[in-house]
């Protein structure tokens, strides 16, 4: 097979016409020629940081749908479905990617569960490491989120540390915020990447101690605007990456959206596909072809560079999408979960007046830092309520993996002035998180869930609206465009319930995420992320 069209050449930085020929899936002669056709042949994008969990997708669902937008590989995370079913989950991933024509790269979750804080339903202890990042289908130790383990040389952070390193695999970071020595003892640790960098500043401080930084925009966090001026800057230390992606929004695109993006804002075209190649290519020592004789055949031709309109997506040399179509089959996969939760009661979210102020989470759209700050609550007959006239409502989490009772807070930004929505898919240990208007309508999110067991809700009055998510309650068993079909129309349902969040869904999955500061709330209770305890809500 020969490929002709204007050639990017990321390795030596230069665009050029001519042709590639193809054999048994690999490059085997590259001519510089003049040629008829106007099309760009470039690497296939490689997206250096993403939890496949969050398609709400199986792996071989996920790349039926990434290929059409020229992505050929993921760096991926499988931290989800490990903190639901531990090993089992993680070879299920491995498994599952294996039954398609896609370069998955996954690494061996360094926090199962990310805290003890939470009920988790699987824990990855050194034993566990190490049996991963000795499997050849292990690249990497993925995000070290316990950044505080690392500076107060924790004995089991270190010993997982220590294990990467025998093994010669890379160590991914996770550590908003991080700054001056710090960061330096972080980096010095043999952790590489950041993805978490939510400012300039803080990147620039990351980079000087040799931390290359993911510039990340995924479904809900967004830190394109704040970033994208380092591929102008420090080109050579930047990756792009969309960390959580929601299914409906990767049928419109991926990474090719976020290059358009880049070189609309001024960024040279080049550096652009560089971040989205050769760097992933290096950092992870991926077998992914950059368009050298002898690469593997993983490229996509483009109309131009400014759009990044993909034309066709090529993997070891096989055509797996055209003309913004997938040409990947669907499999068959069995179902796996572990979901013990039962069915709650109206009474038990109710929450007893306390004479004083309450913390309230105080969430912003694209970010998963919040705030804490205090109110005086909206009390009827006794109890705490939501607040609609304030835009303060009522965040329950329950316990998924055995019978407990709820823990309940408060929380600002979702906008709500009607309705419920409940989710499991809430980082990391993903037990049951919902929050709505009224606690009838709570509970029936809730109880939609459990039902289910496992998925996503949403509730108003006596309309109701499900996606089951079979799969350890964090993905569907059917075919990707149904999926994002029914997703979306759950999504626009809840748009009406008032909200200005561009993904309500995805922001309730990270206010569980105790590892992000400020205030969250676990199946435990509220949670002060920046001293690292429980706190009370009044």
């Amino acid at each position: 097979m020969i490929i002709s069209g204007n050639i990017v050449d990321v390795v030596n930085q230069r665009i050029f016409q001519g042709e590639i020929k193809i054999e048994n899936g690999r490059i085997i002669e590259r001519v510089e020629k003049q040629t008829d056709s106007k099309n760009y042949i470039l690497p296939g994008f490689v997206d250096s940081h993403i939890h496949i969990e969050s398609s709400m997708l199986i792996p071989s669902e996920f790349a039926r749908l990434a290929v059409m937008h020229g992505t050929v590989a993921t760096v991926s995370d499988p931290h989800e479905i490990a903190n639901v079913l531990g090993i089992d989950g993680v070879k299920f991933m491995i498994n599952n990617g294996k039954k398609v024509p896609f370069k998955f790269y996954f690494g061996a979750p360094s926090c199962v569960p990310a805290t003890s804080f939470e009920t988790s339903g699987a824990t990855l202890g050194i034993t566990e490491i190490d049996e991963l990042l000795k499997m050849d289908e292990i690249h990497y130790l993925a995000e070290m989120m316990n950044f505080p383990g690392v500076l107060f040389d924790d004995e089991t952070v270190m010993q997982k540390l220590n294990f990467a390193k025998k093994y010669n695999k890379v160590i991914d970071g996770h550590a908003p915020g991080l700054r001056g020595d710090d960061a330096m003892k972080y980096a010095q640790a043999g952790i590489s990447t950041d993805h978490e960098c939510f400012t300039i500043e803080e990147a620039l401080d990351k980079i000087k101690y040799g931390i290359k930084v993911q510039i990340r925009e995924g479904s809900a966090a967004k830190n394109f605007d704040a970033l994208i001026d380092l591929l102008k800057t420090n080109p050579e230390m930047v990756m792009l990456c969309s960390d959580d992606k929601h299914p409906d929004d990767l049928v419109k695109g991926h990474l090719n959206l976020i290059a358009a993006r880049a070189v609309a804002h001024g960024v040279d075209p080049i550096t652009l596909i560089r971040c989205l190649t050769y760097q992933p290519v290096k950092q992870y020592g991926l077998n992914v072809g950059l368009l050298r004789v002898g690469d593997a055949a993983d490229f996509i031709e483009v109309k131009d560079l400014m759009r990044f309109e993909v034309l066709a997506t090529y993997i070891n040399g096989r055509k797996v999408a055209e003309n913004g179509k997938t040409l990947i089959r669907s499999v068959e996969e069995k179902t796996l979960n572990i979901f013990y939760a039962e069915k709650i009661e109206t009474s038990e979210i109710a929450v007893p007046d306390e004479k004083g102020k309450i913390k309230v989470i105080v969430a912003s759209d694209g970010q998963l830092v919040t705030k804490c700050k205090l109110f005086v609550p909206k009390i009827e007959h006794g109890f705490a309520v939501s607040d609609t006239e304030h835009d303060i409502l009522k965040i329950v989490v329950l316990n998924r993996y055995r019978k407990a009772k709820p823990s309940i807070g408060f929380i600002k930004n979702f906008g709500f002035k009607h309705g419920a929505i409940a989710s499991t898919v809430a980082h990391d240990s993903h037990n049951i998180i919902a929050v709505g208007v009224s606690d009838e309508d709570i509970t029936h999110a809730i109880n939609l869930v459990v039902e289910n067991k496992g998925g996503i809700s949403a509730v108003n009055g006596n309309s109701n609206f499900v996606l089951p998510l079979p799969i350890a309650g964090l993905m569907s068993d059917n075919d990707a465009f149904s999926v994002a079909k029914k997703y979306e129309e759950i999504n626009e349902k809840v748009l009406t319930f008032g909200t200005k969040l561009k993904s309500p869904f995805m922001t309730l999955s990270f206010m569980a995420l105790l590892v992000i500061p400020e205030l969250k709330i676990s199946d435990k209770g509220l949670f002060d992320g920046v001293n690292f305890k429980f706190t009370h809500l009044f």
